[in-house]
């Protein structure tokens, strides 16, 4: 059996820290989903106007979700984490996880460039508010509830092969997740 060494393979968060990173980060995960899944009831079942479709925290800090930083730092958060954490991550469910990664990237610029548009007030084609290609042609709610989701359901898959690995990819685990993974 070869097991890679913790610092070949990114260090202790993808080593003997790695299941306690990755329930970090999917807790974070799951807490920016369920603030999407309010605003989406909000609008579509309580049938509340968009602009008063908040969210968990917009509601008491409505400030704060019309502010593209924090849009913006969560999408860096999401890419950081899935790039520090990816090395942990060994056949199947490295392949899951990096195609949320590649999906995250673009994610990531859509949300950099609404953010250089709010700190310049030079907003895309004329619009009236920063505004991402994608967003030319989707709404916004809608788009985030469909990036979200394109980030998130291969993550889960690569989580769920990660603590269910093959016996070839058990033997290449060096992270703290072998010890509770059972092979499939």
């Amino acid at each position: 059996m070869t097991v890679t060494s913790p610092t070949a393979t990114g260090g202790w968060l993808n080593g003997t820290r790695h299941r306690a990173a990755l329930n970090i980060f999917m807790l974070v995960v799951v807490a920016h989903w369920a603030e999407h899944i309010v605003q989406a009831v909000q609008i579509w079942v309580l049938g509340w106007p968009r602009p008063q479709a908040r969210g968990v925290l917009g509601m008491p800090f409505p400030w704060l979700v019309q502010q593209e930083w924090l849009h913006y730092g969560y999408a860096l958060v999401m890419l950081v984490g899935l790039w520090m954490l990816r090395h942990g991550f060994v056949g199947r469910s490295r392949a899951w996880w990096n195609a949320s990664l590649a999906v995250q990237i673009w994610h990531h610029l859509e949300h950099l460039l609404l953010l250089v548009q709010a700190l310049s007030g030079a907003y895309l084609l004329g619009r009236a508010v920063p505004t991402s290609i994608l967003q030319l042609a989707f709404p916004r709610v809608e788009l985030h509830l469909f990036y979200n989701a394109v980030v998130f359901l291969p993550m889960v898959v690569a989580v769920y092969l990660h603590l269910r690995p093959s016996g070839r990819e058990l033997s290449r685990m060096s992270c703290s997740c072998r010890d509770v993974a059972r092979t499939a």
